[in-house]
């Protein structure tokens, strides 16, 4: 008769193997040391007090070069002071505030199923078509959108556009200067960035004016630089707190929905209307060593690959005018297998960074294997839950969150931020890493110590990512975007919702 159950025992024995296999590997030094010190107590106890003391009366009475001392005092002085300056400034994410739209702005599925009848009434395929993606999204009913896109047909004017702009990112500044307690004349450095909407003057000076920045204030205002915008912005960030010390940065990421809204047949083309909703948010970064303690995060590392050199990786993501001359977004059917491409070349450069001793030697055995025995040997793909608590995956999509879970071998509760931030929100491009952020924050689970690995897509196509360590243990707040509704998640999103 076969057993009832599985035998478990071969898992739980390779378990074990691996527990202590990495034990072993990443406190080798550790382990190498006890013999040591046990070794050199051992010696003591056996010398004696009596010859102890001799050794000691020995060594004070001899008398010592003064050429050799002060030598020696010059050498130390100099290493210790090239290492004090050449050491980078710590980066200490302070707070951060994400937008929270107003009820006003939700587009229920119906709402948006409605508008696109109506809109594209001369092209039911094109309608059919935006149903079934909609449908297989991952997106819920309270997602929102400009006002200016609530109107049939949509008014995407300068006007409306620029309307949006300060809604969301006065709204998010305001926001974070509540919580820090920030003054506009205390801002040194302002960055913000915006891929498709870039006006002039630019989105950063709409902030200097609005909150009469001080005239020497370093503003950067970034655009066409995709969903991973906000990385970039962080990366910039800290390269200037570098040069710049005891200051200030504040960078504001956002996209700005209403002059992109595309009103044309092309599905490739479509497919953002499905997605992309509003969305932004705004994060203090200092290098004062006044906000160590109260400062949330430090910023370990910014990783940035760029797949630009490759013709198809460079048009995988193309603003461009369809055949009756509306402008949109074109997604490539290529754009999955691009973004694993840039991932990979990501993880390669980050994985020697962050991961463990353990995982890093298989890595390699595994890599000199398969050049060396067998090219067919399956690739070893590092564990990265050993290098981080928590996982901030751009909510770009459901394929998106899919494939990077399955790819980086991830449960379901790593990617419970970036699916819920979808679900809730939409894809609001380069915010979407704060949002999920702020979600881990609301359940409660950033603990001092944790580390957090946020990972970015955008046009060109690029692949960006940083690595944050927790300053403390995070409360869950109020203020946050999730407050009225973190009670309510996670919940379950099935895979097609019939409409």
């Amino acid at each position: 008769m076969p057993p009832i159950l599985p035998d478990f025992s071969s898992t739980v024995r390779l378990k074990y193997v691996k527990l202590g296999y990495q034990t072993l590997v990443n406190h080798f030094f550790y382990l190498l040391l006890i013999p040591l010190i046990l070794a050199f107590t051992v010696e003591i106890l056996r010398t004696g007090p009596q010859e102890l003391l001799n050794l000691y009366y020995t060594s004070l009475h001899r008398r010592l070069d003064l050429a050799v001392v002060l030598s020696s005092s010059f050498i130390i002085t100099s290493v210790a002071t090239v290492y004090f300056m050449s050491k980078p400034r710590t980066v200490y994410l302070v707070d951060y505030a994400c937008y929270k739209p107003p009820v006003t702005c939700r587009v229920p599925f119906s709402t948006f199923m409605e508008h696109s009848r109506l809109i594209l009434k001369d092209n039911p395929k094109s309608v059919e078509f935006q149903m079934r993606i909609l449908e297989r999204s991952g997106l819920g009913e309270e997602t929102c959108l400009p006002p200016a896109i609530h109107y049939i047909p949509p008014k995407p004017t300068m006007e409306s556009a620029r309307g949006e702009a300060e809604l969301v990112i006065f709204s998010a500044v305001d926001s974070l200067f509540e919580r820090t307690g920030l003054k506009p004349r205390d801002i040194d450095i302002l960055i913000v960035n915006c891929s498709l909407f870039s006006p002039t003057p630019s989105l950063s000076a709409m902030v200097v004016n609005k909150y009469k920045l001080r005239s020497n204030v370093k503003s950067f205002n970034l655009s066409g630089m995709g969903c991973s915008a906000g990385m970039i912005s962080i990366d910039l960030a800290r390269d200037l707190l570098q040069v710049h010390p005891n200051s200030n940065a504040v960078v504001v990421s956002t996209e700005i929905i209403t002059p992109n809204y595309y009103q044309g047949k092309e599905r490739a083309m479509l497919l953002p209307n499905c997605l992309f909703r509003m969305g932004g948010a705004a994060i203090l970064l200092s290098n004062r060593r006044s906000h160590r303690s109260r400062a949330k995060y430090r910023l370990v590392h910014v990783v940035r690959t760029h797949k630009g050199g490759d013709d198809k990786a460079y048009r995988c993501v193309y603003e461009e005018e369809d055949r009756e001359g509306k402008v949109g977004i074109n997604l490539s059917k290529d754009l999955m297998a691009i973004a694993g491409e840039a991932l990979k070349s990501n993880i390669t450069t980050i994985g020697p960074l962050v991961l463990p001793a353990s995982e890093q030697l298989l890595f390699l055995m595994t890599l000199i294997g398969r050049k060396i025995f067998n090219p067919k040997w399956k690739p070893y793909i590092p564990d990265f839950k050993q290098a981080f608590e928590h996982f901030c995956i751009h909510a770009g999509g459901r394929a998106v969150i899919d494939e990077l879970q399955k790819n980086l071998q991830l449960s379901a509760e790593h990617v419970e931020a970036s699916r819920m931030t979808l679900h809730r929100f939409g894809n609001t491009s380069s915010s979407s890493l704060w949002y999920e952020l702020s979600y881990i924050e609301a359940k409660g689970r950033m603990r001092r110590g944790d580390r957090v690995w946020q990972i970015a897509f955008g046009s060109g196509f690029k692949c960006n990512s940083a690595v944050w360590k927790c300053n403390r243990t995070i409360k869950s707040p109020t203020d946050c975007p999730w407050a009225d509704c973190i009670d309510r998640y996670p919940v379950h999103i099935p895979e097609v919702v019939k409409l």
